[in-house]
């Protein structure tokens, strides 16, 4: 197949959308697919690794997220290149610049057409005038308007799932879980770790909380800062280490310093792809406190990385992850210090469930995630073929019951002349 995703985020752009839609990509290719990325152009990008597969539109910082882009030219130029590729399947991942040029080729071209819904827009208005331009139920119609045209779409959780039927949507919505890649979070040698905490400022015996993703609100990543003075008097040797980058990082930062925990909690910045895996073998277990999650990628890198997770509960999760067996689980962020000094002080329980979350993710894996998504494709291909060819006999039926229509209005009217003239 040849297959057009279009994506406001990718590589090397770092979030779980970018990490999804490689994955994807990887396998896709491997069973032998033609893969074309359109995107938005990024001012670290490999232009030459990307030739002839990844084509990038003139962009601009997003003015909500700045660091994400949002395609401003190029639209045309877009267009008639997918003529000349094509397509059997257009896969959109995004609801802005990219994903509405998507679904205009799509219908230009009566291309196929798929959506995967990744972001919960309801957990992200704080971002837009503090949530006073934008409302929930707003959110719901936009969602419901732009989704509703597709042949299908693909929720990463039940959690988006009941979303999407929420908004409205009636139209077939299969869940797909990511997958991941479990080759690329194989152990790597004690030594790498020893190295990565010494240039941290981190003692080899000294026990790791490790907290990895986007810094933002909805990521509630202070909750785990508040606990860790608790930690802290129970476990004086424990760290925290914050992995990755942000709009409230600076923000965050500076509540440490006013703490006065700068030398236990310690904010790493953006860390390139390829030493992810090393950074996740460095935590002795890993914490999320956020609910806004739609796909849980890093609670299944941290597993694959043969750590134990250790998440607040929600329905993103719910269904993948069972309390002190897969990972565990917290319901209140009151609870969270007690939950990690449980988890440091237990090895032996720790490493249980961290075996069980291994085995769990390996189902998980990003072949299964491709093979997937590959068989939807060629279930909506089919579909989409049935529909154009019941539309165009519905279209033939029309027109052959107007000219039907037409030949008995014409037939009636000269006889009815032909009567009249005979009255006269």
């Amino acid at each position: 197949m040849n297959i057009g995703m279009f994506t406001d985020t990718y590589s090397p752009q770092i979030s779980g959308v970018a990490t999804s839609i490689m994955i994807l990509e990887k396998e896709l290719r491997k069973q032998g697919h033609n893969v074309y990325i359109f995107t938005t152009t990024d001012p670290n990008a490999d232009r030459s690794s990307e030739e002839g597969r990844v084509f990038r539109l003139p962009s601009i910082p997003f003015v909500f997220f700045p660091e994400r882009r949002i395609a401003v030219a190029g639209m045309n130029k877009f267009i008639r290149l997918v003529g000349e590729l094509n397509l059997d399947v257009i896969h959109t991942h995004t609801e802005f610049s990219l994903g509405l040029l998507g679904k205009k080729i799509a219908k230009k071209y009566n291309i196929p057409s798929i959506h995967t819904y990744h972001t919960m827009y309801v957990d992200y208005l704080h971002y837009i005038a503090n949530g006073k331009i934008l409302t929930p139920s707003m959110v719901k119609k936009m969602t419901r308007s732009f989704c509703d045209s597709y042949d299908a779409l693909i929720a990463p959780t039940q959690k988006v799932k009941h979303h999407l039927e929420d908004c409205g949507l009636n139209k077939l919505i299969y869940t797909i879980p990511t997958g991941v890649d479990i080759d690329a979070f194989e152990p790597v040698p004690n030594e790498k770790i020893v190295e990565i905490k010494l240039n941290l400022g981190i003692q080899p015996n000294e026990q790791v909380i490790l907290s990895l993703g986007r810094i933002a609100y909805e990521k509630n990543i202070n909750a785990t800062i508040d606990a860790m003075p608790q930690v802290l008097k129970r476990l004086p040797n424990a760290k925290l280490v914050i992995v990755g980058d942000g709009p409230i990082r600076k923000e965050l930062m500076q509540s440490v310093l006013d703490m006065g925990l700068e030398k236990q909690i310690i904010f790493t910045g953006a860390v390139n792809w390829n030493e992810i895996g090393s950074y996740y073998q460095l935590g002795d277990l890993f914490v999320s406190a956020s609910t806004s999650e739609t796909q849980g990628l890093t609670y299944f890198e941290a597993m694959a990385s043969n750590r134990p997770v250790l998440a607040k509960q929600d329905e993103s999760i719910e269904d993948i992850l069972d309390d002190n067996q897969t990972a565990f689980l917290f319901e209140n962020d009151q609870d969270l210090a007690e939950r990690l000094c449980f988890i440091l002080t237990h090895p032996d329980i720790a490493e249980k469930v961290s075996q069980n979350g291994r085995e769990l993710v390996n189902a998980l894996s990003a072949g299964q995630f491709g093979k997937n998504v590959a068989n939807l494709y060629t279930e909506v291909g089919k579909s989409h073929v049935k529909n154009k060819k019941s539309m165009k006999m519905k279209s033939t039926l029309i027109r052959s019951k107007v000219a039907s229509q037409v030949f008995s209005i014409s037939s009636n009217t000269h006889v009815r002349k032909g009567r009249s003239s005979r009255r006269d």
